[in-house]
């Protein structure tokens, strides 16, 4: 006969909110196992008690029918005296000891939810806050843990008798979905002009603002974790009306569409991309345009970022539209998005015809994650909404808690306990004192929900960051160590954190700019890396960025300067001074700075020469954002050209000159920039067979080019080498912190 045992289970993870408790109820309550399960601060606690082979049943269910928004991270298992229990329950969460729970993402409605939204005869018909166990914010309203109605932005709202009987129901699918509520006692729309005067309420709010919205106006509406700015996606007019209004030249909007039939008939995405869109984190999916919507929504780009409902609200927005919407944040550019109802109405109202506002506040700030196929894997460029905080495991243990503070554009930062990393939100560059007190507020957030207290900080090495002199203050004040790490370091550390990498690889981190040991600007770096540090092996010959930071904006003063490396004065003899803008006084003007050196720091940054080469071709001159002159570039790139330019390595540089003496020979610009791109990846090729490293990390800005990536994967898989790319951290700046963090495990 079985003998009846007691186990007790903790259990860690994602693991609160998701439905886990109802879960384990009814598992134990089908094999008739007693006891209870309750949250803890660590997680999920449960005591059952049975027949020894019903246990092991239960265990085994445990982990393979567990719900779908459930993540195991670790599972304790002890052995306990029978206790005599008469039958199983859910107690009520326990609110003492260490934060260990992982707090999820929001998550988009679901199948079920949206079934009920759309049936005139459900009581939460159109109503733009329906939410259960599977779906609905969860970051963006919980104040802390445990993760209980009372410790959310909900607590203001009271439960009527339906709404608490599917809360308190264990069998029903709304048990404990913290945001529950319905039109009869929960949140509602309200309808505001510019002035901040009432329009309209709930369902007439509603069907005004779907009325402005055919009338080609622009409304702000406030979501899941911040505003966006609303547009008709197909009217020039209605685009054109908002960048001037919000001051965004030609940076691409995101596009937000009805549903997969809808984007497909504007555009063509791949499998791949189409599992992206319909994914529960909704990111924005940069896919290839079949057909123009507003010219002004992607100038000059063969992509477009398209994503689709992922809130209630926006499905009945869309459900009721003929046309999808530009949804782009609600902010001005190069500022935090805004997420309560008067900084709306004091900062979005002189860009829009009306505010569609609600009264369920938005504890924290969390922007839509933008997500890109590169060299055949998803690529976060933006980690956010529907990710962020979802922890990433580490291939090391931390001996001590961690914050790292990442870099200064696309910033996110990090803490790291143990071996996981709790990345943030995006928080976007940090360049005023709006977005650093944005920073800052995240910082203390994040840390207060998890009551972490760290014993070491990590930053980059640029002096002139401001995240940089945060973390100094902060690490003096605190009186705790900091940690300075070269950028392209960190770089190549993101990359063999998500692989789990701790072994020597070679890396090869090319963005824009980083600051180097030497004080130069680096930017085109192959490092030999390991846990225990990094040796510079080769990088780009380096050039001058004439004016600094107006190099950066203008293409034409890099081309300026190789030319001058290349010929010095003799290069006014080389180019057509027309096609860059230039007069020729103040191209005279731009050779003396760099023949002197002023204001012109030195640089081996592969992201400038990508700049080069679009003035050279007379595809931009000047920049309207960042990254731009790279994406054109790439929306020339041709898989069937296999050529590419000539280059030379020498003592631990690789000279561009000969590449560039061929490109000015080269009449189509189709052709030259696949040359240029192919260049790039045998120059790769070449360092990691003379170095012979078999694996090989990318990293960096540059490396959220496709068919760069794809080209270089192609090159050195074929010769034996194994490449990891990233998958759950941007290549770019925004997957610094966790690199920081790396580099903080051996401090």
């Amino acid at each position: 006969m079985s003998r009846v045992k007691r186990l007790r289970i903790e259990l860690k993870g994602a693991v609160q909110g998701v439905g886990f408790r109802p879960f384990v109820y009814r598992t134990a309550e089908e094999l008739g196992l007693k006891g209870f399960v309750m949250n803890d601060s660590r997680g999920v606690l449960i005591e059952v008690e049975g027949e020894e082979e019903h246990l092991e049943r239960f265990l085994i269910d445990l982990n393979l029918k567990k719900p779908p928004l459930a993540h195991l991270f670790s599972q304790g298992v002890d052995e306990l005296p029978p206790a005599g229990y008469k039958n199983f329950e859910i107690r009520e969460s326990e609110e003492e000891g260490r934060k260990e729970v992982f707090i999820l993402p929001d998550i988009a409605t679901c199948d079920e939810c949206l079934r009920e939204l759309f049936d005139t005869s459900d009581r939460r018909y159109l109503y733009p806050f329906i939410n259960c166990t599977n779906c609905g914010p969860r970051f963006t309203i919980i104040e802390k843990l445990p993760y209980d109605r009372p410790n959310t932005t909900m607590k203001v709202f009271e439960m009527c008798p339906d709404c608490e009987r599917e809360y308190r129901d264990p069998l029903n699918r709304r048990f404990h979905a913290q945001p529950n509520a319905c039109p009869v006692c929960g949140p509602w729309l309200s309808l505001y002009t510019p002035s901040g005067e009432l329009i309209a309420q709930r369902q007439k709010a509603l069907e005004l603002s779907l009325k402005m919205l055919k009338e080609g106006k622009i409304l702000a509406v406030k979501g899941i974790g911040g505003f966006h700015l609303l547009c008709d996606a197909t009217s020039e007019e209605a685009v054109k009306k908002l960048r001037e209004r919000k001051r965004r030249q030609g940076k691409p909007f995101a596009v937000m569409f009805r549903d997969l039939s809808q984007v497909e008939e504007y555009a063509k995405p791949t499998e791949l991309e189409k599992a992206l869109l319909l994914s529960p984190e909704r990111p924005i999916v940069l896919v290839r345009k079949k057909k123009e919507l507003a010219p002004s929504v992607a100038p000059g780009l063969k992509r477009v970022g398209a994503f689709l409902p992922y809130s209630p609200l926006h499905h009945i927005i869309l459900r009721n539209l003929p046309f999808p919407v530009v949804a782009t944040s609600g902010n001005l550019s190069d500022e935090p998005i805004v997420k309560d109802n008067e900084e709306a109405l004091e900062r979005l109202s002189e860009f829009t015809d009306a505010l569609l506002l609600h009264n369920r506040e938005i504890r924290r700030r969390c922007d839509d994650s933008v997500v890109k196929v590169i060299g055949g894997s998803p690529t976060p460029l933006r980690r956010s909404r529907g990710y962020a905080p979802m922890p990433v495991g580490l291939p090391v243990k931390l001996s001590k808690r961690v914050l790292a503070v990442g870099g200064m554009l696309k910033n996110t930062f990090a803490l790291g306990m143990e071996d996981r990393a709790i990345l943030s939100q995006h928080i976007g560059d940090i360049e005023n004192l709006t977005t650093l007190s944005a920073f800052v507020e995240a910082v203390y957030d994040l840390m207060g929900l998890y009551e972490f207290s760290p014993e070491l900080v990590v930053c980059d090495l640029h002096p002139r960051y401001e995240t940089t002199r945060w973390a100094e203050e902060f690490a003096k004040e605190r009186g705790i160590p900091l940690l300075k790490v070269q950028h392209h370091y960190a770089h190549v550390l993101s990359c063999m954190a998500e692989n789990r990498l701790t072994e020597e690889v070679l890396g090869v981190a090319w963005d824009g700019t980083g600051y180097g040991d030497d004080g130069t600007l680096w930017g085109g770096e192959f490092l030999l890396a390991s846990m225990s540090g990094y040796r510079r092996v080769f990088h780009f010959r380096n050039f001058r960025l004439i004016g600094g930071e107006k190099a950066v904006k203008e293409p034409r003063r890099v081309f300026l300067s190789i030319l001058f490396h290349i010929f010095g004065r003799d290069a006014f003899g080389v180019i057509d001074l027309k096609r860059t803008g230039l007069k020729e006084k103040e191209a005279e003007n731009l050779y003396i700075a760099w023949e002197k050196g002023i204001n012109s720091p030195l640089s081996s940054s592969v992201g400038r020469l990508f700049d080069c080469v679009s003035s050279l071709l007379g595809i931009r001159q000047q920049l309207s954002y960042e990254g731009q002159a790279a994406m054109m570039l790439e929306d020339l790139y041709d898989p069937f050209v296999k050529g590419y330019y000539p280059f030379e390595l020498r003592d631990g540089e690789i000279d561009w000159a000969p590449l560039f003496l061929a490109m000015l020979e080269e009449k189509d610009p189709r052709l030259a920039s696949s040359r240029f791109i192919n260049t790039l990846a045998q120059i790769t090729l070449r360092v990691a067979t003379e170095l012979g490293t078999r694996k090989v990390c990318l990293s960096g800005g540059v490396m959220q080019n496709d068919p760069l990536v794809s080209r270089i994967k192609e090159s050195l898989e074929d010769k034996g080498f194994k490449v990891y790319t990233h998958r759950r951290v941007p290549p770019n700046d925004g997957g610094l912190s966790l690199g920081q963090l790396m580099a903080g495990a051996l401090y």
